[in-house]
């Protein structure tokens, strides 16, 4: 969830075991909702380590969002149980004790990095979820915090959350305005 207007940006790191398969796991956008949430149930029983960490709004307006996705990674991996051997990355260079191997496009090539991109992406819409029931105007039970006409219409009728980015465009024009 790098790109959104509200939410935290979320991070997971998940061990799997060497024999781990699961056909059709795939990048988590490029999956239906409802595989997401079986594959994410699979996941999480047969991995033998699962971590899920988030970065909330107003720490994403301090760092940046790059920034604050490193900081999720890191912390999602720091909580790992065992600890890793090897970190396989998508796309992103981090400092860790651990080897680390960063790979373009890896939520595709990577069974590893495809599981983690599930695990986040389906933690970060039950967030959003829940969001929504105290937010109801703003939809993000359907547009999970990102940039829909409705939400930037709910926005600039009745202003923003606490779990609205501050420094994202268009929010911060409307932060701006007033």
């Amino acid at each position: 969830g790098r790109g959104p207007l509200a939410g935290p940006v979320v991070a997971a790191a998940v061990i799997l075991p060497e024999d781990f398969y699961l056909p059709g796991i795939d990048d988590s956008k490029k999956i239906s909702e409802k595989k997401r949430n079986e594959y994410d149930e699979i996941i999480r029983r047969e991995a033998l380590a699962v971590s899920v960490a988030k970065i909330d709004a107003a720490e994403i307006d301090r760092v940046n969002i790059y920034e604050a996705t490193k900081k999720a990674m890191l912390a999602a991996i720091a909580s790992l149980s065992p600890q890793p051997e090897v970190l396989l990355i998508d796309a992103m260079k981090l400092e860790t004790p651990f080897m680390v191997d960063s790979i373009i496009k890896g939520d595709a090539k990577s069974v590893s990095i495809a599981a983690a991109s599930i695990v986040a992406k389906v933690a970060r819409d039950r967030l959003m979820v829940e969001l929504s029931t105290q937010f109801p105007e703003y939809g993000f039970q359907q547009n999970m915090g990102y940039g829909t006409k409705e939400h930037i219409h709910a926005i600039q009728s009745h202003g923003i959350t606490p779990y609205h980015r501050k420094s994202f465009a268009p929010v911060k024009e409307w932060v701006m305005d007033k």
